[in-house]
């Protein structure tokens, strides 16, 4: 039975050529970057190359990129080293209610250090609106943080709003931005749109897991939340996880840049097709970004769903992989009722899904509504 992998907003498949390279650094390029011999030097020079590949996948210089373990990482990194850098200099943090938990999380506990926290919730089309941004944002704020794309919608906020906002407020605030879902998939200039702080991650677009990169405008000071190295100009010590690192610069190599509209295509008939199913809803408008589809079949649990199709070889998830079957906060702060909320599933692209595996699903699915029983 064939596999259909349509859950590509989790994890993708590890591509051959970043694979190739991370063994190639474990077995034969393997000394430690930090060391002065000449192994040492070997793979100090391909991190460095990956850096620069990075880099100039955001126009950026190789200076401004400093590697994490992942997109969490590089979110906490960013979300506490912003706030505790600034926190003399105002209060107020600006983000939004359907953030990652990496971020929303990293809210919370800084609400409980005393930082105000304002979170913005999303119209019926899954983004924040411009004008609740503008009003959001005072002269207090020392920190926003919105995603681009939503890991669970696919919806694209925005975050071209925010620079202008934190301007006209004169605010002293650093702007983040989660770029997990968005990387290599839509234009990300942090330049272009006056981000300050970016996060990034490798496992979204065939790199290995355990590896991410953080944007750090030359200029902006945040704080580290780990010691005990020269590493990473010291914002993150330890010793470089070199294979994944150079994997990953590998994998930013290998994208296709023309893979977004062959996506786009595919989008829409996968909407053409699973319009078919009686009683389907979508969560996910036709303006978000074409990777993800969030879809509901109310009256049909989630869970129930995935196992459904899991035994017929087909994976999909109901939302995000870290919140592990837990209620998704993004559609409740949706407005979505639960009969709503706890049937969504969320189907995700990447450049090895085709047209096939749209009729396999579809049909799959007619058979799930008219089998299984209805809550």
């Amino acid at each position: 039975m064939k596999e259909i992998y349509l859950d590509n907003s989790a994890t993708t498949r590890v591509c051959e050529s970043a694979a190739k390279k991370a063994l190639e650094l474990m077995t034969n390029i393997y000394g430690n970057p930090s060391s002065l011999h000449s192994k040492g030097l070997e793979a100090q020079h391909e991190t460095d190359n990956a850096r620069r590949i990075i880099a100039d996948s955001l126009g950026a210089k190789p200076g401004e990129i400093y590697f994490t373990s992942g997109g969490t990482e590089a979110n906490n990194t960013a979300v506490f080293g912003a706030a505790h850098a600034l926190k003399r200099r105002g209060n107020r943090i600006v983000t939004t209610a359907i953030e990652h938990s990496s971020v929303f999380e990293a809210m919370q506990q800084l609400e409980k250090e005393g930082f105000e926290v304002v979170y913005l919730n999303p119209d019926s089309s899954g983004c924040v609106r411009p004008e609740d941004i503008r009003a959001a944002i005072n002269k207090d704020t020392i920190l926003v943080s919105i995603m681009a794309v939503n890991n669970e919608l696919g919806s694209i906020q925005p975050i071209q709003s925010v620079y202008r906002a934190i301007a006209v407020a004169g605010a002293p605030a650093l702007f983040h931005v989660d770029a997990v879902q968005a990387y290599m998939k839509m234009p990300m200039i942090p330049k272009k749109l006056g981000i300050d702080l970016l996060s990034v991650s490798g496992h979204k677009i065939h790199a290995p897991k355990g590896v991410g990169a953080l944007y750090v405008r030359k200029g902006a000071r945040i704080l580290p939340l780990h010691f005990g190295g020269m590493q990473e100009q010291k914002l993150r010590p330890g010793t470089e996880a070199a294979p994944l690192i150079c994997a990953m610069g590998q994998a930013v190599s290998c994208f296709d840049k023309n893979e977004s509209v062959r996506i786009k295509e595919l989008n829409l008939y996968f909407r053409q097709r699973l319009s078919e199913i009686e009683g389907i809803v979508f969560n996910s408008d036709e303006k978000c970004l074409p990777y993800i589809i969030n879809l509901s079949l109310p009256g049909l649990r989630s869970e129930t769903l995935l196992h459904f199709l899991a035994e017929r070889n087909i994976f999909v998830s109901s939302g995000s992989a870290c919140a592990k079957g837990h209620k998704s906060h993004v559609l409740e702060a949706m407005g979505y009722d639960a009969l709503r909320a706890d049937s969504a599933l969320r189907i995700s692209f990447s450049d090895e899904n085709s047209s096939e595996d749209a009729d396999i699903i579809v049909n799959n699915l007619k058979i799930a509504v008219s089998t299984l029983a209805r809550r």
